[in-house]
């Protein structure tokens, strides 16, 4: 079944857009039951409690709008956007190494505390991180749009489903779209999702296949795609002994800006995961990544159609879930 969505586009110093994204959903009934007015009248207040949220978590913190976009790739990605990455336990998707960094669950949480108070029993955590990603682009000085609501809450997370399902840094361009393809992602999302490297902070063990240690300890560099003065940078960032706690921006020039700067570093060998550097190295994705560096408003619209296919994958909806009263724990 295809279906045409209106997506109301608002960007900085733009006049607002109305463009018009079509996208082939599944005929099934979990694509049939998200809707753009999923709350209108159970909680009308939903979307506007979100937002307020993530801005003031914002305000005070600047690195929180890349933890929940981080945290909203590592639910969907696994079990699809169900809030399974938000659960608290032994063996569960939270414990597992690959998520033990992840942030913005306090974000998560006071959303949810308020909208229960409001409107108890009636908004999932999956719709909350789900709006709460998109809130945190808009407050980054991304694009704002609309994304459809009624996702419900997941029962299962398992830590052992996380590695197989989420991109590790040091993929191949050919591992990526791989695992995007079993994602229903296309090549162009694949390009255009990589820009939430826009903003966050990486801790040195993510990029340090890209480097060497020599006897002494010190770091060389192993990967020459790399820029040599941004290398440079990056060995002094993460020297031998640094904590494992030592971290660095995605984006050396504009680090909490939710902007095209990605695609520029890029261009000029500067993307800090190996994950990144080829997506300039391969012919595929080799002029995407140029016109996105050369035309922000090309990503920001891209970006737009790839995050809503981002935030569908997997949804459970009606008896296939339900809402949770806490996010971290499913109901008895």
């Amino acid at each position: 079944m295809e279906t045409k969505i209106s997506i109301l586009f608002s960007t900085p110093n733009l006049c607002t857009l109305l463009i018009l994204v079509f996208f082939s959903f599944a005929a099934s009934p979990s694509h049939a039951s998200l809707s753009f007015n999923f709350y209108a009248t159970s909680c009308p207040a939903a979307e506007f409690i979100v937002s307020n949220t993530v801005r003031s978590a914002s305000s005070n913190d600047p690195t929180i709008p890349g933890k929940l976009l981080r945290l909203l790739f590592h639910d969907c990605f696994v079990e699809g956007c169900d809030a399974s990455v938000l659960l608290k336990g032994n063996g569960t998707e939270r414990s597992d190494p690959a998520n033990t960094s992840l942030g913005g669950f306090s974000v998560i949480d006071s959303a949810k505390r308020v909208l229960e108070i409001f409107c108890p029993g009636t908004v999932s955590c999956a719709d909350i991180i789900a709006l709460a990603a998109r809130d945190a682009v808009a407050v980054a000085g991304g694009p704002a749009f609309q994304i459809p609501t009624g996702r419900r809450d997941g029962r299962i997370s398992n830590a052992a489903n996380v590695r197989p399902n989420i991109v590790d840094t040091s993929f191949t361009m050919d591992e990526m779209i791989k695992l995007f393809n079993s994602k229903d992602l296309s090549l162009d999302d694949l390009v255009t999702l990589s820009g939430a490297h826009t903003i966050g902070l990486a801790h040195c063990s993510a990029f340090s296949d890209r480097f060497q240690r020599d006897s002494k300890g010190k770091l060389t560099l192993i990967d020459t795609t790399l820029d040599s003065t941004y290398a440079e940078e990056l060995m002094k960032k993460c020297p031998a002994g640094a904590s494992t706690s030592n971290t660095v921006s995605n984006d050396p020039e504009t680090s909490f800006a939710f902007d095209n700067q990605y695609y520029s570093n890029l261009v000029a060998h500067k993307g800090l995961f190996q994950s990144d550097s080829v997506l300039l190295e391969d012919g595929r994705t080799r002029k995407q990544v140029e016109a996105f560096a050369n035309d922000q408003q090309i990503f920001f619209r891209s970006w737009g159609e790839s995050f809503l296919k981002l935030t569908i994958i997997g949804v459970k909806t009606d008896a296939e879930g339900e809402i949770r009263q806490s996010c971290s724990f499913a109901n008895n």
